[in-house]
């Protein structure tokens, strides 16, 4: 039986939800957290004050929440270029992809992921990805990371299995979740403390969240607030 789970914790949306998630279901969590160069670095703030907020408004969780790690992947940024990695219009390409997709990101998130659980001793690996509502990034797929899952345990002899519970859930549905699991004090972290906007813009304060409110990161979190059962029960 697997106890010992780490989350793939940006400080977003999606992550701190699976983080809630992850807390619910596992005897000991673990958290990492990757620095690549990302536009909107203010994420990695939000991480800490998440944390935090965690363990002062649901005491069950903070005997079960281990160490929280931080890895350097700034190569990644010099190898990639990108509107999440540099300050340029976010746009489509001519692959149909928008210029936000950093190629192989969690491809490689997952990867230096299982290395420290392999440390650790964590045999269940978690991640924010969904294939209903995103922005076409195939590294987010259902396919690839079920691949990666077969790749990752084949490589290092393990049984380590990837979690992705937002997988078939859009947004409206992935704020309703939030509030299934922790009700609204969790609604109102998610709402006050997390950061989803790809320019990094905290000064605005939405009935969604802090940020620009027209990149898609924001339209789509906007789109899902608006449309899920608390904001109809508001």
């Amino acid at each position: 039986m697997k106890t010992r789970a780490l989350v793939l914790f940006s400080g977003g949306q999606d992550s701190t939800t699976c983080l809630a998630w992850a807390l619910k279901r596992y005897q000991h969590v673990e958290t990492i957290g990757f620095d690549y160069g990302q536009r909107h670095l203010v994420e990695m703030e939000c991480r800490q004050t998440i944390l935090k907020s965690f363990k002062e408004s649901f005491p069950e969780w903070k005997e079960k929440l281990g160490n929280d790690h931080v890895l350097d992947l700034s190569i990644l940024s010099e190898v990639s270029d990108t509107a999440l990695t540099a300050s340029r219009e976010i746009e489509f390409q001519a692959n149909g992809l928008p210029n936000t997709f950093v190629p192989a990101r969690n491809l490689l998130f997952f990867t230096f992921a299982a290395t420290v659980a392999y440390r650790r001793d964590l045999q269940v690996l978690v991640g924010g990805m969904c294939e209903t509502d995103y922005s076409g990034y195939p590294d987010c797929r259902d396919d690839t990371l079920k691949a990666l899952q077969v790749a990752l345990n084949l490589g290092m002899d393990q049984r380590m299995v990837l979690e992705t519970p937002l997988m078939w859930l859009n947004k409206s549905e992935t704020w309703d979740l939030a509030v299934q699991i922790g009700g609204k004090t969790l609604l109102e972290i998610i709402r006050k403390e997390t950061h989803t906007c790809y320019k990094g813009e905290r000064t605005t304060l939405h009935p969604w969240g802090y940020g620009c409110g027209d990149c898609p990161a924001c339209e789509l979190r906007q789109k899902g607030y608006e449309s899920a059962e608390i904001a109809k029960q508001s």
